[in-house]
């Protein structure tokens, strides 16, 4: 029996699950990966995020070839290619692991109907989570809105049957013995062949991890994973790193789990994504000021770490976890700019963008998602530079004229800014 098993989020062999039932269920298993259209159209040429997959797959590609076989790499529209690609290898079934944003699940939907029509399976397997939809739930079977409550339950119904790993190499034989295929390209695809910056390492040392809690929030160290990306595109399996955090950081589960929470709260609340998740601060009326957005964007508001931050996503694609607090905080509070716009900045520049986590990120730090920071609790950039630069090291390193007479003057001050903002808030709710 052949089967399609197409590779999106999760570009390994070792431990998938959606791999592992493809060569479970059928005998001649032809892997895929395609580059969808749709996305990079709405790209930029340099994109990094594209050279990245585009580097994984050379990864792919090669240990399939170890094991005599390898991956199909197309460009185009899914919706089109896959039913054609059904028919063309005369496959049983297509086979993949799931996506939860909205234009995956879309795009899925009509590709499960086309299929449909054809009598051939379309077959989802839960992969870039431990919990996915409803695993997770309350007691009277609603969501959670709350962290604290889901990590409670999410770790009380944890087993250790939800943690083994998908022995893939037992089942090679069942893989394809096709012809080698070419991969296509950055140039053939309309990017250019350019790496800005070094991509972070697949693995973590469990020292870091031991050392996570006290080090995380200090951006001068590499106290933090560097693995965000490396999950956003399952080149590493989520029940490997979760298996190291429970022997060496209780603090870096937690993160874990705080992802698989905006992933539930994504699936469950797709409005989130562009509007309030509490639907009243809808009703907040936010600034339009171009040149303090514009500031903020180029890292030039006059506050350090705010500038510092900024200026390490646009060079590098990544910013400390702390500090993307920081910068979240400042354009929507001191500000008082629509979150949208900053999820929009940063799902542009991150490398590591994930739509559950940055939209249930901004909306935490406006104070308008599910269980937000208060709308007053204001980060004041200078205390919180004092507590986690206190020695300008990460400052310096990013914002060389700090301390000079060419670094600006701050675009707004403090006190003011934090009144506004609570006045602001405080108008819109209650309206």
């Amino acid at each position: 029996m052949s089967a399609i098993f197409w590779h999106r989020r999760d570009l390994r062999i070792e431990d998938n699950a959606g791999l592992y039932k493809a060569l479970s269920q059928q005998t001649d298993v032809l892997p895929i990966f395609i580059f969808d259209s749709n996305i990079l159209e709405s790209l930029s040429k340099v994109d990094q995020r594209v050279r990245f997959i585009h580097e994984c797959l050379k990864t792919l590609k090669k240990e399939y070839q170890a094991l005599g076989r390898d991956l199909l790499v197309v460009h185009g529209d899914p919706k089109v290619l896959i039913p054609e690609l059904a028919v063309q290898y005369a496959v049983s079934g297509v086979y993949t692991n799931r996506d939860y944003e909205p234009y995956a699940a879309k795009r899925d939907q009509f590709i499960f109907e086309k299929l449909k029509e054809l009598n051939i399976p379309f077959i989802g397997t839960k992969d870039h989570v431990i919990f996915e939809k409803n695993e997770v739930l309350k007691a009277d079977g609603t969501p959670y809105t709350v962290f604290t409550p889901y990590s409670r339950k999410w770790k009380a119904t944890l087993q250790n049957e939800h943690l083994e790993s998908f022995d893939v190499s037992s089942l090679k034989e069942n893989l394809r013995k096709n012809v080698r295929t070419e991969l296509p390209t950055l140039g053939q695809l309309g990017f250019e062949d350019t790496q800005i910056h070094p991509f972070p390492k697949t693995l973590v040392e469990d020292d870091v991890l031991k050392k996570y809690k006290e080090r995380r929030d200090i951006p001068a160290v590499g106290g933090t994973s560097k693995l965000s990306i490396h999950l956003r595109f399952g080149t590493i399996s989520i029940r490997k790193l979760a298996k190291q955090a429970m022997r060496t950081s209780e603090t870096y589960l937690n993160e874990l789990i705080w992802r698989e929470f905006y992933q539930m709260i994504l699936y469950h609340f797709p409005h989130s994504i562009e509007r309030s998740f509490k639907p009243a601060y809808d009703r907040i009326v936010w600034e339009r000021n171009e040149e303090h957005y514009k500031a903020w964007c180029e890292g030039r508001t006059g506050y350090p770490l705010v500038d510092a931050g900024m200026r390490e996503l646009n060079e590098t694609g990544f910013m400390h976890n702390r500090v993307r607090m920081v910068t979240a905080s400042f354009l929507t509070k001191h500000l008082l700019l629509d979150w949208r716009l900053g999820e929009a900045y940063f799902a542009e520049k991150l490398l590591d963008f994930e739509l559950a986590s940055n939209v249930g990120g901004w909306q935490w730090a406006a104070g308008t998602g599910c269980d937000a920071a208060p709308y007053f609790r204001v980060f004041n950039p200078q205390s919180q530079q004092e507590k986690f630069d206190p020695k300008f090291e990460y400052i310096k390193k990013w914002v060389p004229e700090f301390g000079t007479a060419n670094y600006p003057q701050p675009i707004v001050e403090h006190t003011f800014a934090r009144n506004r903002a609570i006045t602001r808030y405080k108008e819109g709710l209650n309206t």
